[in-house]
């Protein structure tokens, strides 16, 4: 829509309010609210002030003003809302210069777009995420000086077979078997259903929705692939169509990604694919059916994904799942159909168009837009630079023998790791002035600082298991 078509449809729907949201730094969906009156044709050229200094990570309050100027093609009616209430993304600019906002994430990947453009090897890079999350019944949690726990419930939890609950009616879903036994194990499908369709309103494609392998509510709502931006903005809606409906039947839903000990976390598997005037550009006669392009591209991603997964995996929590060993994949390798290996190559299509390859480390925590800039750069860079994957490891990664293993590069540890990877390795991610030096600079000092230190400065629980009696 144009400024003057989202005019017209507040006027015909008889809108309320009007919602203008935005992406902060870290990657946390924000809004503002107001009459509908308030937004006029000057508001999509001048844009509504806001308060930067009072959002993680971005401006001093000594230079705090800032404008948010709504993007008229992103108007959505919000579904959650009893007042008519229209949604609008938005841009975020500096109020002097009236330039773009350099550490705004929609700004950055619309950079990573145009650079994709300007570098004449495709026009369109076209990602499709796969987010799991939990649905639980309670959760809880509080840390002081002298206390700190967490405590959440499913009541399909496997935990509850023995609950006296008036009346247990059992069919509770044993660790690792969530992956996927019809009702009544799942009890989650009706409200999946209402997600789906909800987001389907919301013109996000969704291919399909299952109850996921681990027990206590874990969900996956696959949503059809969609260009760089695009994507990043559904994947805002997404969480907050999964959050607002599973609020709605009195539950609440998580994308953090391990929140339960001794079962699968939650990653967010990302398909990728480049496109150049409407044809698809990583089909070929390579190993897997991939073209020279796509091989390169996934060299790019090995090369880089250390360093990466300070975007993809950007919480002291995302390595609580990617553990040598367990489920998520952390050897750096591809192969096809394996899932083992951190990069596979899908082959349930032989359609070219089908063609891509799936990253298999990020997950849902991550700030969509920064994930998917930072992943289509270290591809970029791979075909720019004819960087070589290596061979191919068809083989199941989790039984290798310990030689070999030692061979394949694995993910980082820890956030501090990925951390002090990004601080070596980010030469890539300025070409295009995409990321600036100022973004990876305070991205790493707020990551460090208020959460990789502020987790490793206070005591575990599991601490006074292991040490009170020592």
């Amino acid at each position: 829509m144009s400024p003057k078509e989202v005019l017209k449809f507040v006027e015909e729907n008889n809108i309320k309010i009007v919602d203008l949201r935005f992406m902060d730094f870290i990657g946390l969906w924000q809004h503002c609210s107001y009459p509908a009156h308030e937004l006029t044709e000057d508001v999509f050229e001048d844009g509504m002030g806001f308060d930067g200094s009072s959002l993680r990570g971005w401006q001093a309050i000594n230079n705090s003003d800032m404008i948010l100027i709504p993007d008229p093609a992103s108007a959505k009616v919000d579904p959650f809302s009893e007042i008519p209430t229209l949604i609008l993304i938005c841009n975020v600019f500096d109020p002097i210069t009236k330039e773009p906002y350099t550490r705004d994430p929609r700004y950055i990947a619309k950079k990573a777009q145009n650079y994709l453009k300007g570098t004449g090897l495709a026009d369109t890079a076209f990602f499709g995420p796969e987010a799991e999350f939990f649905i639980f019944d309670d959760i809880r949690y509080g840390y002081s000086a002298n206390s700190g726990f967490f405590y959440f419930d499913s009541e399909e939890g496997n935990w509850n077979s023995g609950a006296d609950r008036g009346p247990n009616l059992g069919y509770k879903i044993r660790h690792k078997e969530g992956y996927f036994p019809c009702p009544p194990h799942d009890t989650l499908m009706g409200i999946r259903s209402e997600m789906t369709l909800l987001m389907e309103e919301m013109d996000i494609t969704v291919e399909a929705h299952h109850h996921e392998v681990a027990t206590g509510g874990q969900c996956e709502i696959d949503i059809k692939y969609a260009p760089l931006l695009e994507q990043g903005d559904n994947l805002l809606l997404y969480k907050y169509i999964v959050k607002n409906v599973a609020r709605k039947h009195n539950k609440t839903a998580t994308f953090m990604p391990k929140p339960m000990y001794g079962d699968n976390g939650s990653g967010m598997h990302v398909h990728q694919s480049l496109w150049k005037d409407g044809k698809p550009l990583f089909a070929g006669d390579e190993y897997g059916g991939l073209s020279e392009m796509a091989l390169y591209y996934t060299g790019g991603i090995i090369k880089h994904a250390k360093a990466l997964a300070a975007f993809t995996n950007p919480t002291t929590n995302s390595y609580k799942r990617l553990v040598p060993g367990f489920e998520a994949p952390v050897n750096l390798a591809y192969s096809s159909r394996n899932r083992s290996a951190s990069l596979r190559i899908p082959m349930y299509d032989s359609s070219p168009k089908a063609k891509r390859i799936e990253v298999r480390f990020p997950d849902p925590s991550c700030n969509s837009y920064l994930a998917f800039t930072a992943m289509l750069m270290a591809g970029l860079d791979g075909i720019e630079n004819k960087i070589d994957p290596g061979d191919p490891m068809d083989k199941n990664l989790y039984d290798l023998d310990p030689i070999e293993l030692s061979n394949v590069p694995q993910m980082p540890a820890s956030l501090d790791e990925a951390l002090d990877e990004l601080e070596k390795d980010h030469e890539f991610l300025l070409k295009g002035d995409v990321f600036t030096e100022d973004v990876i600079s305070t991205w790493i000092e707020y990551k460090r600082e208020n959460e990789a230190n502020a987790v490793n400065m206070r005591p575990h629980p599991y601490e006074f298991m292991l040490y009170f009696d020592f």
